[in-house]
């Protein structure tokens, strides 16, 4: 076999095809809005329960970060240890977790274990206790975490970049403090759960071996005496508008690596630009086959793993590009990382990046709903955002339609680095000049 065989890659088939399931949806007497879709494979069955859960003081954000903790601590039935043990005997798991914007609960049992789940969920949902000792608890372990969480350049980081870019706004707030936490007790759990824990705006997705049908008149009997009556709302203030343009510095004296975070305003999942926008995000640093990851990790050897992303909250969407690099190559590689900005929001890219690009993201959407919990998750947050089902085969079609042309009108819009604003988390002291040579530096505390 000569060398020239030995190098030669086979040619890539069609991108895998996406099933779009259908689901069944129920509206219950509550408000609470049930899709159910059934999905074998595995004797399995997920469920995911979204509620609105934002709060505008940070006190609020202290609590949901214990609630989440502790909400599966105790029932009116049941303490920590037998809840664990009756969800465990029915083959699965039951957590909670929380954003800025939502409450998450999710669950997943044997399928034939269904019924008993649920029971299990409303359970929680109509008598979760927060037991003091249980509370105090983890109380103290978060603030250990928190103190622990708050000395790592990542975190930093994300706090950096989320005051950065909105300020004052709840989604600033990125964890509370040690103080904050401390501050919270069992009464304040209990009442904060029966104020907000509600089936007005709530969505439940259930996917699994179970006959759709089936699954929603489980989830009507477990939770369609779930009342919403007295319970309180609260609405997010809009985010202020961003403003681009110059580099925060948060000083970390002695730090052997800065990390790097570039902010910019980015497209909704229902934006007429968020195909175009996606792929050509894709080529510039969505991938490990990136633009951004060939020149600063494959060439210049400055970071490991360069990124950019989208992070989607209610009210607003961020386009986030990181990187983590030595200290003494931080000016440049801030360079490069807005050298490659620039260049695909002023040219079009070539058609083979594109193709690979477009055969990534259907690749990677088809992947993360081919398992029932991928699946599950999605949903929710899919149908959560008004969009459906149907996004799974809408996307891969607009991906498909995207040409060089759009690609390249959707990077101009979205990607200049003059819609921009940078973040730096590293020593102030070494990084400051060669940095100030390419920008105002605005020193940030957190």
């Amino acid at each position: 076999m000569s060398a020239a065989d030995a190098t030669a890659r086979p040619e890539l088939g069609p991108p895998p095809a996406i099933t779009v399931p259908r689901v069944a949806e129920r509206t219950l007497g509550n408000g609470l809005r049930v899709a159910a879709v059934r999905r074998g494979g595995v004797p399995m069955v997920e469920i995911r329960l979204r509620l609105p859960f934002a709060g505008t003081t940070r006190a609020h954000l202290a609590r949901t970060t214990v609630l989440t903790e502790t909400m599966l601590s105790g029932t009116a039935d049941h303490d920590a240890e037998s809840l664990a043990a009756a969800v465990q005997a029915l083959g699965g798991a039951l957590g909670a977790g929380a954003d800025a914007d939502r409450l998450v609960l999710s669950g997943s049992a044997l399928a034939e274990n269904l019924a008993p789940l649920l029971g299990l969920l409303a359970e929680v949902i109509d008598s979760a206790s927060y037991p003091a000792d249980e509370v105090d608890g983890e109380r103290e372990r978060l603030v250990e975490e928190i103190a622990i969480a708050r000395t790592t350049p990542s975190t930093l980081a994300a706090e950096a970049l989320a005051v950065r870019a909105f300020g004052t706004h709840p989604y600033a707030w990125h964890l509370p403090t040690p103080e904050e936490v401390r501050a919270v007790s069992s009464a304040r759990l209990r009442t904060l759960h029966r104020e907000r824990v509600s089936p007005a705006g709530a969505l439940l997705v259930v996917v699994g071996d179970v006959a759709p049908a089936r699954a929603l008149d489980a989830v009507e009997k477990a939770l369609g005496g779930w009342s919403a009556a007295g319970r309180k709302t609260v609405a997010l203030p809009a985010p202020p508008a961003f403003a681009p343009g110059g580099i925060s510095l948060v000083d970390r004296p002695g730090s052997v690596q800065t990390s790097l975070r570039i902010a910019a305003p980015g497209p909704r999942r229902d934006d007429p630009d968020f195909a175009a926008f996606s792929l050509a995000n894709t080529v510039f640093a969505g991938y490990f086959s990136s633009r951004l990851v060939a020149n600063i990790r494959e060439d210049k050897g400055y970071t490991y793993s360069p990124h950019s992303g989208l992070d989607h909250a209610e009210h607003a969407t961020l386009l986030v590009v990181g990187a983590d690099v030595a200290t003494e190559v931080t000016a440049p590689a801030l360079v490069e990382t807005t050298y490659e900005m620039a260049k695909i929001a002023s040219l079009p890219v070539g058609t083979d990046e594109l193709d690979a690009a477009r055969r990534y993201l259907v690749g990677t959407l088809a992947l993360a709903t081919s398992s029932q919990a991928g699946l599950a998750t999605t949903l929710a947050r899919l149908i959560d955002n008004g969009l459906g089902a149907a996004y799974l085969r809408e996307h891969p079609a607009a991906l498909a339609k995207v040409t060089t042309e759009t690609a390249y009108e959707a990077a101009r819009r979205w990607l200049a680095p003059s819609a921009a604003a940078t973040v730096l988390v590293g020593d102030a002291a070494v990084i400051g000049e060669p940095v100030a040579a390419l920008g105002e530096i605005t020193p940030l505390s957190l």
